[in-house]
């Protein structure tokens, strides 16, 4: 059964339908006797819920509350078009008098309630009439809401004119709205009398009525700050009474948690000439110390409530953030409040267990006697020694001695382990520790370090602390710098292994190994972080300082070891790779053709016992690929290197595909050789084990060593080219590979596809699970190079329609289509919309419940899809626009069972919208057929716009 509210909603909807007379114009509802009988029943729903207005607003909307609050005033002798603020409450009976109470207090709360912000509710799936029955019920929300607004003053009027009354009303019951249905001699008034009915004492009417006047004063107040203290008085009034006699006793609940904040919001906005209840609150006293720029007395009242703890985080943290932009817009006098708030607030943020706020480390960056006085000075009046818990204390002593070990200057360190406080919280063996790790902490000369030779003849500055040296060497990307920070720690210790500083500098193992390798450590160490660094500008893209880096350290090695200068040499290729994939590359511009001998160079060479990395290799051939080298890869490349890099070989076999694709198919035998290069890759091997039952099960391995590379290499390979053809060609031969399983339902179309095999002689070895990702990687990979390829998107549609994901596929079906029209101002091609993408659109509409859409989509097939056009019409569940579609009808067969359907279900309007789309004198069918196919495709690009607007 649905619950009692919603019987209003159906009850008014029913009795409000508006009907249509024989000339089919639309009439207002009737005023029968069916229509008062449903409006009486509402209204009888109402009253069992005791015409609760927080439980009637919470489920009813705006227009179905109006129209109930209006019924009720009708019923209760309220004439239609009279002012209520005319109207003397006290001479009228109290049904009557409760009914005018009832509608305005809703009026007020109803304009209050605006002004809050509204969430948003996520919208559904597209649908054309319930996106118009929403605009219809926001519009008629809106303009009500205009009417209250404009008609407040007088609401308000009603209402402090209720407050004078002093006298118990009554609010229709079931019973008196039963009697008030009755032929009037029968009722004998006693509905006029002061007894029927609900009884509501004064009290409850003026608390509630004053909680309303008190919502619309203080939401008023922003406008007109005089009249908080209206809202003050009302709020003030509602709580002496509800003290006098408990909310409980209410009929209709006051929220006192709202009712407390009003109170408290209404004690800070309004100024009181009585000092004592001015400064009753410490909020009230800061709005005031704010307000009045007396900026010092705040400090005092956070240091004294570091004892109470009664402010909350978020509150004092707001009061900073204000302090802190009056600071920066110019008011020099608020850094040292600034200061001091942040430090009130920290020290009560330890006390509480909190982190360190940010702002008081960035405040401490340079410290000094003053600042350390007031830290300590705020500590000791934050914390009282003789009846604290343990555990605050405990929070205090880590906090001061973190402060003492953040401190490099040792006289201001002695300031806090000499005070007072720091001496009572801390043992004895604490402080000793606490010296212990200080003195480790300090710097030390080693006298007898050897002198440094004359190659790295910079002097060393012992006085410099070496945690700031090795911060420095972190940050620094000058490789002088480097260098010169490197000679200066060596010339305080050499104990140290300084390339393990910081675990951000990683090196490929195999280059590792090389330079780890190093007998002087401090070449060691400064070819390694060279190398590091220098590899981490190149990840963030930072190619400018990647290149000083790497020729700093291919001058260092060239001197000493040959193999590290290969090494450095090829990673300056790499980054020259980089360097114009991101720069001239993305404009197009071929490279230099000394970058293409140099990539080639790296392809054939020959030196022994140098370390390589694979992704050099991978992104040479990668390089060749997007700059269309395919001759070279081809004919040039050296045999010995295909059958030893696994990338050089898939490259070549790439090359010569797309170089052959335009050829006959009797040519393409290496298309025949990487489709069974690819297949191996994402083959899987198979192994059979026997297990404690003594049964043989049979195990998968999904990333097996059967092809040249693993499949999530090749993959990553593929990620790394750009050029159309060869990202078609590719994707071609994984859509082939999905569509070759035997239990494959729908294929998926792509560009080239016919040139592969269309079999497998081992079909259970292919991992088919991981074709199927590798197909949607590829595809979403490709979109992000070309967002606008054609046959890329209607393969994003095909693999969405192959996984029922109707919407997101009719998207990429149009995307497809709009891309290449220029949005459908142009006719599609055919070789894009072909019938199986067509046949296609037409089940995903017709499985999204768009009927109407189905029979126009029928008509785009070369052959007009009747059967499937009329099963669709004849569906009465459509969640398309319907009759607002016809007009993109163009074939009159269709038109003429459309007109013969709505006349059959008896659908007069309906059948005039048809009548009317196949009257168009273009569609006649005498026309020449030059004018039926402009017809037709003017009615195809508005049709698909259309779907455009809706599935975009």
């Amino acid at each position: 059964d649905p619950p009692p509210v919603q019987l209003i909603v159906q009850f008014l909807e029913q009795a409000s339908k508006p009907t249509v007379n024989e000339q089919n114009q639309v009439q207002p509802p009737p005023d029968n006797k069916r229509n008062r009988i449903l409006k009486l029943f509402a209204l009888k729903v109402a009253a069992h819920l005791k015409w609760d207005l927080d439980v009637l607003e919470k489920s009813l909307s705006v227009p179905v509350l109006n129209m109930l609050l209006n019924e009720l005033l009708c019923i209760s002798k309220v004439p239609p078009g009279t002012k209520h603020v005319d109207v003397d409450l006290s001479s009228l009976p109290p049904t009557t008098a409760m009914a005018i109470l009832l509608y305005n207090r809703w009026a007020i709360r109803t304009i209050v309630q605006s002004s809050f912000p509204v969430k948003q509710a996520k919208p559904g799936p597209p649908q054309l009439n319930v996106m118009n029955q929403m605009q219809q019920e926001k519009e008629l929300t809106e303009n009500i809401l205009k009417v209250l607004k404009e008609q407040a003053a007088d609401s308000i009027l009603v209402l402090e004119g209720a407050l004078k009354l002093n006298k118990d009303l009554y609010v229709h019951t079931i019973r008196t709205l039963d009697l008030l249905a009755m032929e009037p001699g029968m009722v004998n008034g006693e509905t006029e009398s002061s007894t029927a009915g609900l009884k509501i004492s004064a009290e409850e009417i003026e608390c509630q009525v004053c909680y309303d006047l008190g919502a619309i004063y203080f939401q008023q107040g922003y406008t007109n700050a005089a009249v908080h203290e209206n809202a003050k008085e009302k709020f003030s009034r509602i709580k002496e009474l509800i003290a006098k006699n408990g909310s409980s006793s209410l009929h209709f609940t006051i929220d006192e948690e709202r009712l407390a904040g009003y109170c408290q919001a209404c004690g800070v906005l309004t100024s009181s000439s009585d000092d004592a209840s001015q400064q009753a609150t410490p909020y009230s006293q800061i709005h005031s110390c704010m307000k009045s720029g007396n900026y010092q007395d705040i400090v005092k009242i956070f240091l004294e409530d570091n004892l109470t703890l009664s402010l909350p985080v978020q509150f004092r943290q707001s009061v900073l953030r204000e302090l802190f932009q009056k600071a920066r817009q110019g008011n020099d006098a608020l850094d040292e409040v600034c200061f001091k708030v942040c430090v009130c607030n920290t020290v009560c943020d330890i006390l509480q267990g909190l982190a360190v706020d940010i702002q008081f480390c960035q405040l401490f960056l340079k410290p000094s006697k003053e600042k350390i006085d007031f830290l300590l000075e705020v500590c000791s009046r934050s914390i009282n020694l003789e009846s604290a818990s343990e555990a605050l204390k405990r929070k205090m002593a880590a906090f001061l001695k973190n402060m003492c070990l953040s401190l490099e200057d040792l006289q201001l360190v002695f300031m806090i382990s000499s005070h007072e406080l720091f001496i009572k919280l801390l043992k004895d063996d604490e402080r000793k520790l606490l010296i212990d790790q200080m003195r480790k902490r300090s710097p030390r000369i080693n006298l007898c370090t050897k002198p440094v030779t004359s190659f790295y003849d910079i002097p060393a500055s012992p006085s410099v602390n070496i945690g700031q040296l090795e911060h420095q060497l972190i940050l620094s990307v000058d490789p002088w710098r480097i260098r010169q920070i490197l000679i200066e720690l060596y010339g305080m210790t050499s104990e140290r292994q300084f390339w393990t500083v910081s675990n951000k500098w990683e090196v490929p193992n195999v280059y590792g190994n090389v330079i780890l390798g190093i007998k002087d450590n401090l070449t060691r160490d400064l070819v390694y972080i060279l190398m590091a660094k220098g590899l981490h500008c190149c990840a963030i893209k930072d190619f400018v300082h990647a290149k000083q880096l790497f020729a700093a350290c291919l001058e260092l090695v060239t001197e000493f070891s040959p193999k590290l200068r290969q090494v450095m040499l090829n990673e300056m290729l790499l980054l020259d790779i980089y360097t114009h994939e991101a720069g001239a590359g993305v404009s197009g511009e071929r490279p230099p053709s000394d970058l293409i001998s140099r990539v080639r160079g790296y392809l054939e060479m020959r030196v022994p016992d140098i370390p390589l990395r694979q992704v050099i290799a991978e992104e040479c051939v990668a390089f060749l690929l997007n700059w269309r080298e395919n001759e070279y890869l081809t004919m040039q490349v050296p045999l010995p290197l295909v059958q030893t890099n696994p990338y050089v070989k898939l490259g070549q076999l790439l090359a010569a595909t797309c170089k052959e694709l335009p050829g006959p198919k009797e040519s393409r035998r290496t298309a025949k050789d990487l489709w069974e290069v690819v297949v191996q890759i994402c083959s899987v091997s198979n192994q059979h084990k026997r297990g404690n039952d003594g049964r043989v099960s049979l195990i998968k391995h999904r990333e097996s060593t059967l092809g040249i590379m693993y499949r999530s290499e090749l993959l990553s390979f593929i990620k790394k080219l750009r050029e159309p053809l060869v990202l078609t060609t590719i994707l071609s031969l994984f859509v082939k590979l999905h569509n070759v399983r035997e239990d494959i339902v729908n294929d998926i179309a792509a560009e080239h596809i016919s040139i592969w095999p269309s079999s497998i002689p081992n079909l259970q070895s292919v991992d088919f699970e991981a074709v199927t990702v590798t197909v949607k990687e590829l595809v979403s990979y490709a979109l992000t190079i070309n967002a606008n390829n054609h046959f890329w998107l209607i393969i994003q549609a095909d693999i969405y329609f192959a996984t029922n994901q109707y919407s997101a596929a009719l998207h990429y079906y149009l995307q497809a289509g709009a891309v290449c029209s220029d949005f459908f101002s142009k006719m599609v091609p055919p070789d894009v919309y072909t019938d199986q993408v067509i046949k296609r659109m037409i089940k995903c509409c017709s499985l999204l419940n768009c009927h109407t859409q189905v029979a126009i989509l029928c008509q785009f097939l070369r052959e007009v899809d009747y059967k499937t056009a009329f099963k669709a019409l004849q569906e009465q569940n459509s969640h398309d626009a319907m009759d607002s579609y016809y007009e993109y009808i163009w074939d009159v067969t269709i038109l003429e069972y459309l007109t013969y359907l709505h006349h059959k279900r008896g659908e007069t309007d309906k059948r005039q919208i048809a009548i009317k789309a196949i009257g168009q004198t273009e569609l006649n069918a005498s026309n020449p057929e030059e004018v039926l196919q402009l017809a037709a495709q003017r009615r195809k690009k508005k049709f698909l716009q259309a779907m455009a607007k809706l599935y975009f």
